[in-house]
Order: C-alpha cells, then sequence, then structure tokens
C-alpha cells in the first residue's frame, strides 16, 4: 500500500529522492511557452493574464515544497497540484490561441456537415484552406487534397461545441479537452510516485498541447489508448475480462475510429497479449481471450462507423484509408529528408512506401519472434516504420509519448519471462542464436533494400531556370525553365519554388506541355499560385524549383541560389 492511500510507517519514511526531482522536472516543464501566452493575454486578455500569473506563483510554491516537504503523502499532493496548474495553462492557451489549422478546419466542417445531413467523406472543402494558418497538403499529381480523411470520431465528438465559432475552435475544444482528461487518467492509473510524469509527458514542455490546439484527431485516439496501455501485458490474466477489461477493450476500438495512427500499435498490442496469456493459459485459454478482446474492439469500431458505411459505403471507406492512398508528396523529418534536402530528387519515390509496410511487417514479425525481450517496447516500434514513410512528420512519433511512458511505467520486462514465443525447429538446438540472428536479418533486409533503392534513385527531369521575369522590386510574375526528361517513361511534372524547408503551392504551367517524352527537352512557362512571388534576400535561404509526378512517383530538384529578376 502507497502512502499516499495511507500507510503511516511508508509516510514517516518520507519520499524517495526521485520522486521529489520527477515532481520538480514536471513543475519545471510548465515554463515552457508559458511566457509567450502570459504576453499575448496581457495584451488582449489581462483576466487570462491575472490566471496566467497565478500559475507561475503555483509553479513556484510548488518547486519550494516539493524540495521541502517531509511526508510522501503531501508529495503526492503537490503532484496534483502540479496536474491542476498544467490544466490550467493548457486551457489558457486555448483559450488565446483556439483557431487551429488544416486538421481543425475539416474535423469542424465534418461535424458541421453531419449535424445538417450531409455526406462527411468524399466532398471537397476547398474554401476553408483559404483561412490564415490553414496548410495544404499537396499530392504528387499537382492537386491538394481538401477532403477529410479520417474515421469518424473526431468529428462526432465536435459536434457539442459547434456552438463556439464559426472557425476551427469546435475541434481544438474537443481534442485540448481529450487531452487533458487523457492526462488525468494516465495520472490517476500510474503508480502514485510516477504521477508527475504523466503531467509533465502529457501537458508539459508544450507540444502536444499545441497540437491539441491546431485539432489533430490523433490526440483524441491517444487519450483513448491511455487505460489500453497502462499494465497491457494482464489485459485477460487468468482468462477474465471483467467489466473493466471489457471497457478497456472498447477504449482500444474507439481509439481506431479516432484516427489511424492506433491501428499501428493494435496488432502489437494484441500480438503482446497473445504471447503472454499464452504462456499462462496454453494455446486455447490465450486465443479466446484474445477473440474477446478483439471482438469488443471490432464491435466499438463498427459501432461508430456504422452510420457513415450504411449510408455512403464507398466514400466513407475511401475516406478512412485516404492518408493511405492520397500520393502526399514527402514531408517530414525521417529518410525523405534525402531525397528532399540532400539530393536532388529520386525515380523512386514509391519505394519509401514499400519500405515503411515492410518495415512494419518486420518490426511486428521480431516482436512476435522475439516477444521476452521486445515486449515492453510494444508502444514504441510501430512507429519506427514511419521514419521511412513518405510522411515522416514528427508529431506521428511525438504524439503517441505518453503511450511510450505508461508502458515504461507499468510494463516490465519480467511481465514477459514466461510469454510464449514461436520456435520452429530451425530455431533450437545447439545453433539457435545463429538462427534467430539471421531470421531477424531476413525479416529487416526488405525494407532495408527498399530504403536503399528509394534514396538511391536519380532525379528524372534535368531543370534550368532560363528567365525570371519581374513585376516590382524583388518579386516575380512568371518563371521560364527548360526541362528535359533524362529517362525512358513519360513524365507528366508540377513544379514548385521552394524556400528552405517545406513545400508551397503548385505553379500553374502557362506555356509548355504538359507531358514530356522519353529524352524530351521542352520550355515551359510558369506563374506564381498568387499572382506573384518575392524573392527571398541574400541572407534567407537558397530558392529550389522543385518537379513532382504521380505516375511513377517520382522528384526533381534544381538549387536556384542567385535567381534575379530578367525581362
Amino acid at each position: 500500500m502507497s502512502a499516499a492511500s495511507g500507510d503511516p510507517a511508508e509516510d514517516a519514511r518520507g519520499p524517495a529522492q526521485w520522486h521529489r526531482v520527477l515532481t520538480l522536472l514536471a513543475d519545471i516543464s510548465l515554463f515552457i511557452g508559458t511566457r509567450a501566452v502570459w504576453t499575448q493575454a496581457a495584451t488582449h486578455q489581462p483576466a487570462l493574464a491575472g490566471v496566467i500569473s497565478v500559475c507561475y506563483a503555483s509553479v513556484l510554491v510548488t518547486g519550494v515544497l516539493a524540495l521541502t516537504v517531509r511526508r510522501t503523502r503531501s508529495l503526492a499532493r503537490l503532484d496534483l497540484v502540479v496536474l491542476v496548474t498544467a490544466i490550467t495553462l493548457a486551457l489558457c492557451a486555448w483559450a488565446l490561441n483556439h483557431a487551429g489549422g488544416d486538421e481543425a478546419a475539416l474535423t469542424t466542417q465534418a461535424a458541421r456537415e453531419l449535424v445538417h445531413g450531409h455526406a462527411v467523406y468524399g466532398r471537397p472543402w476547398p474554401w476553408l484552406f483559404h483561412q490564415p494558418g490553414v496548410a495544404l497538403t499537396q499530392t504528387a499529381d499537382g492537386g491538394y487534397d481538401f477532403t477529410y480523411g479520417y474515421p469518424p470520431l473526431a468529428p462526432l465528438l465536435t459536434v457539442p461545441f459547434l456552438w463556439l465559432d464559426h472557425g476551427g475552435a469546435p475541434a481544438t475544444a474537443a481534442a485540448t479537452g481529450a487531452l487533458a482528461v487523457g492526462a488525468v487518467v494516465l495520472w490517476r492509473l500510474l503508480p502514485v510516485p510516477w504521477r508527475s510524469a504523466a503531467t509533465m509527458c502529457c501537458l508539459g514542455f508544450g507540444f502536444l498541447p499545441m497540437y491539441a490546439r491546431q485539432g489533430y484527431p490523433a490526440i483524441i485516439g491517444m487519450a483513448l489508448l491511455m487505460p489500453v496501455v497502462v499494465r497491457w501485458s494482464r489485459l485477460g490474466a487468468r482468462g477474465r475480462l471483467g467489466a473493466a477489461g471489457i471497457a478497456r477493450a472498447a477504449c482500444l476500438g474507439a481509439a481506431c475510429a479516432a484516427q489511424q495512427l492506433p491501428w499501428f500499435v493494435a496488432p502489437f498490442l494484441l500480438a503482446g497479449i497473445h504471447a503472454v496469456r499464452r504462456g499462462e493459459l496454453g494455446g486455447r485459454g490465450a486465443w479466446r481471450v484474445l477473440l474477446r478482446i478483439t471482438g469488443i474492439a471490432a464491435l466499438t469500431w463498427a459501432l461508430v462507423n456504422a452510420y457513415f458505411a450504411v449510408t455512403a459505403p464507398g466514400p466513407w471507406l475511401r475516406g478512412i484509408i485516404l492518408p493511405l492512398t492520397q500520393g502526399a508528396v514527402l514531408h517530414g523529418q525521417g529518410l525523405v529528408g534525402v531525397s528532399l534536402y540532400f539530393t536532388r530528387g529520386s525515380d523512386r519515390l514509391d519505394w519509401y512506401s514499400h519500405a515503411s509496410v515492410l518495415l512494419a511487417a518486420g518490426l511486428l514479425a521480431l516482436f512476435v519472434l522475439f516477444v521476452r525481450r521486445l515486449g515492453p517496447a510494444a508502444t514504441v516500434l510501430p512507429w519506427c516504420a514511419f521514419y521511412v514513410a513518405t510522411r515522416s512528420q514528427d508529431g506521428y512519433y511525438l504524439m503517441m509519448t505518453p503511450l511510450w511512458l505508461a508502458a515504461a511505467v507499468t510494463v516490465p520486462l519480467t511481465e514477459f519471462t514466461r510469454a510464449w514465443q514461436p520456435r520452429p525447429r530451425p530455431f533450437t538446438g545447439p545453433r539457435r542464436r545463429p538462427a534467430l540472428a539471421a531470421a531477424a536479418v531476413l525479416l529487416l533486409a526488405p525494407a532495408s533494400a527498399s530504403a536503399i533503392l528509394a534514396v538511391s534513385g536519380r532525379p528524372p527531369l534535368r531543370m534550368e531556370v532560363t528567365a525570371a521575369r519581374p513585376s516590382s522590386g524583388r518579386s516575380l510574375t512568371s518563371l521560364t525553365v527548360r526541362v528535359t526528361n533524362t529517362g525512358d517513361t513519360a513524365l507528366t511534372p508540377h513544379y514548385m519554388l521552394t524556400a528552405g524547408q517545406g513545400l508551397g503551392r503548385y505553379w500553374p504551367r502557362t506555356h509548355g506541355p504538359a507531358t514530356l517524352r522519353p529524352h524530351e527537352t521542352a520550355t515551359v512557362r510558369l506563374r506564381p499560385p498568387t499572382g506573384d512571388f518575392t524573392l527571398p534576400t541574400a541572407t534567407q535561404p537558397h530558392l529550389r524549383l522543385r518537379a513532382f509526378t504521380a505516375a511513377p512517383q517520382t522528384l526533381s530538384t534544381q538549387v536556384v541560389p542567385t535567381l534575379k529578376p530578367t525581362h
């Protein structure tokens, strides 16, 4: 029994020093980003600035007390103070910055369409992307994705907040509320000394609250996975689920109905549960537990999706798998950075997607084969596959980091001592270790080969800027480019001019062929998507002229370091 539950002996010994340090670190993490929020509030909403100032006082006083209190129970109460302070700061930040980005705009619009009885999936809403701060998702075919591409739980949870305003605030309110609730749930489920780690991971540092204020449906999925991941290896112990186990299985299904990222962690959790239960109950007992959990999760997922699947099955199915099929251009901090920034492109971009799928499958197979060693990493391994994907944005990793903490604290390696591991005959006997090592290499080899093919590809187009027409000052109204297709396949390129990191809008073609035949050279004239383009100054990053094609998916880049207007 913990001291927070009333154990006098443990309370008399006082809190452990690491518990004091953890509380203090969580307290310190609340400083990050708070000054910017206070500055904004002091200018526009002084009352909120006053609340933030009180939070500053709370952080300072808690920091002193965390190092000086003598009783474990008192330190546990300070952990609660840190949590309340963190939630207050998150809500203040939302009150000041709740417009959201593209995720919030799409989710809110989907909720409005749902309320009015209109279709949610397969309907483009291009006007949403004319708002400030709403980013576009470019596709390799020269277009943009204007449709809703997530499962429907996020819009359903957004409906009660539609009264807020006509921007993305309803979706950001739903995501911020889900994050706060998820933080409280994780805080409550963790052992008492570890609770401040939940506050720090969910609400400290500012990065997860920022994603919530952008309205990301993944935040809702992550919050629903909290009760699933805590002590997940004990789910179905002794062959019984009980009310709590049924609720956790339902949360797994609901998480998968909120966003696609939970789809990737679910197989690892289910495989791990099967392995642990099989070591405890045998094959039949383990399969019964697994089928019950999977059935409850699938039923929950089906109930959330039922209306959409029945009323418009085709658009619904295409919508919920859209991130996997939309053909979005390269983006992120993973391996795709090689083709984006370190080389001049690649004619084998599809192999990034192949590498991601193969790595996910290989890691799952490795997890099953070595579950006694890899079991606690079930909540981390799935995200490794995104590092080699065409979309490897860091949000795919960090939005799920609270699950890493939950597993690290509540699912130790000792839970898997008796877990079942498949060991066919080649993996037994005196040569067991070399055989297992060879199996691991073989499982990861296809993904590695695919990744090497992707990064080693060569740009299929050779481009040279021959003229830049000015409007005034450092602005351009058109760009003339000589383009050569160096390959043996006809290509239909789509062009954009970018400065520094990131991509922009495509530049429409006003002259020249749309498709280049093999080994053809042509002159193409392009115009900026907004009428003119301001050239960067000498101190700003070099320009890159990029050309994407969809079939096959390729990227060609030409660095343009000294572009000057020419008549």
